[in-house]
């Protein structure tokens, strides 16, 4: 079983909490003496994992990053994530979609991951092509949330829209040009949130096979937000609607 490259305190750290059993391995700067590095050995060896002393230069060529913040670790894969019918199955209330069409960017998936995680959303969809898939960068920048969020990549998107309304989901588009707000419509039922990339949007197939589009009110000079912005935005409000 080949091993994948972890790195980061918060994306290390909830995998130690999570499955330590998985760790071949945690590689950390030998000159990093802190207090935050003292407090991450310690729950690093309280949960039976082995600490490796290294250097800033083999941190930086194993993950491919200087941003490892001194620690990086070596870890089999976890088990294959749940198809997205598993996943619905096991949901209790009304399940909560994000669904990324077209976000190639792993700085923007792992702050989508991020805030997914936050908002309590069930699990986060994308195509197989036109997106990107998991890998260091994005564990990093989820801080945690590529291990407990499940992110389903699926071979056909709209297809997979047109099975989540089987399931009486509604899909909801989010398009700068739509009629109605994000603040329109009620959110408390089972829902799938789509947001397109920046720039270009949802693909055209994408937008024609979402129940309804919405947009968020801008009132600034700028025309759009960041995608992980706009689905911190969007799956908050979400939020803030089934606990009102």
């Amino acid at each position: 079983m080949s091993s994948k490259i972890l790195f980061g305190f918060h994306a290390v750290t909830v995998r130690l909490k999570t499955a330590p059993e998985s760790i071949v391995d945690i590689q950390v700067d030998a000159t990093r003496r802190d207090a935050r590095m003292r407090q991450f050995a310690e729950r690093a060896q309280a949960a039976g994992a082995r600490l490796v002393d290294s250097d800033d230069g083999r941190l930086t060529q194993l993950c491919g990053s200087p941003r490892h913040q001194g620690v990086v670790a070596r870890v089999n894969p976890l088990p294959a994530r749940h198809s997205l019918d598993d996943v619905l199955d096991e949901v209790e209330g009304p399940p909560l979609l994000l669904v990324l069409d077209g976000v190639t960017d792993p700085h923007n998936l792992g702050a989508c991951l991020r805030v997914a995680d936050g908002a309590g959303t069930h699990a986060v969809v994308a195509p197989k092509d036109h997106a990107v898939g998991l890998n260091a960068t994005v564990a990093k920048v989820a801080s945690g949330a590529a291990e407990t969020v499940p992110y389903l990549m699926v071979t056909n998107l709209a297809r997979t829209l047109n099975e989540l309304k089987e399931r009486d989901i509604r899909i909801i588009g989010l398009s700068d040009d739509a009629e109605h707000t994000l603040y329109d419509v009620d959110l408390r039922g089972p829902v799938a949130l789509v947001l397109g990339a920046e720039g270009p949007g949802m693909r055209q197939l994408t937008r024609k096979t979402c129940d309804e589009l919405v947009r968020i009110p801008m009132q600034g000079a700028v025309e759009s937000l960041n995608v992980s912005v706009a689905a911190g935005v969007c799956l908050y409000e979400v939020l803030r609607q089934r606990k009102g």
